[in-house]
């Protein structure tokens, strides 16, 4: 019998977020950096709840936000770009790199954004400065990939942490 009233409260507690808006209790974003050596290139991609990614961009920018509306893709552009730009920083090899936003797609829950830093002949390090929704949640992790050839680094940086170096 208490097997059947801790299900039921379970469930219940599960409606009660669902009715509530709680879409998801864990707030994670992912980055992946490769290295192509082919193109002399750093190849960035972040992944990130679109419901948030919404909520921060519509908070920041005081304007409707609709990623998934396409008569609003240019306007989304710019407002990605300006967004992910000022919360992902990239060294190569100790230098501070520019990254080239190259455009965003809606991938069911996701938005999956692509960058690109042009000119890096070869690579001994890449420093990751990542605060993607800090700004909107204090309990943010950001999963950080970086990738050269068959080798691959990968952590996790919790908040307030932001800085994650990988050496070759």
């Amino acid at each position: 019998m208490y097997k059947i009233k801790y299900i039921i409260l379970l469930l219940c507690c599960a409606c009660y977020s669902v009715k509530a808006g709680i879409k998801h209790p864990l707030h994670v974003s992912t980055t992946e950096i490769n290295f192509n050596a082919k193109d002399k290139s750093l190849e960035v991609s972040c992944r990130i709840f679109s419901d948030d990614f919404e909520t921060i961009l519509a908070k920041l920018y005081k304007q409707k936000i609709d990623l998934s509306n396409g008569n609003m893709k240019t306007e989304m552009d710019e407002l990605v770009k300006k967004y992910l730009l000022s919360h992902l920083q990239l060294k190569a090899n100790g230098k501070a790199v520019s990254m080239n936003y190259i455009g965003f797609e809606i991938d069911h829950e996701a938005t999956n954004i692509y960058l690109e830093v042009e000119k890096i002949p070869v690579i001994k390090s890449v420093e990751v400065n990542d605060t993607i929704l800090y700004d909107l949640f204090d309990d943010q992790m950001s999963i950080v990939h970086v990738v050269k050839g068959s080798i691959r680094k990968s952590t996790k940086i919790l908040y307030p942490e932001k800085k994650f170096i990988a050496n070759f």
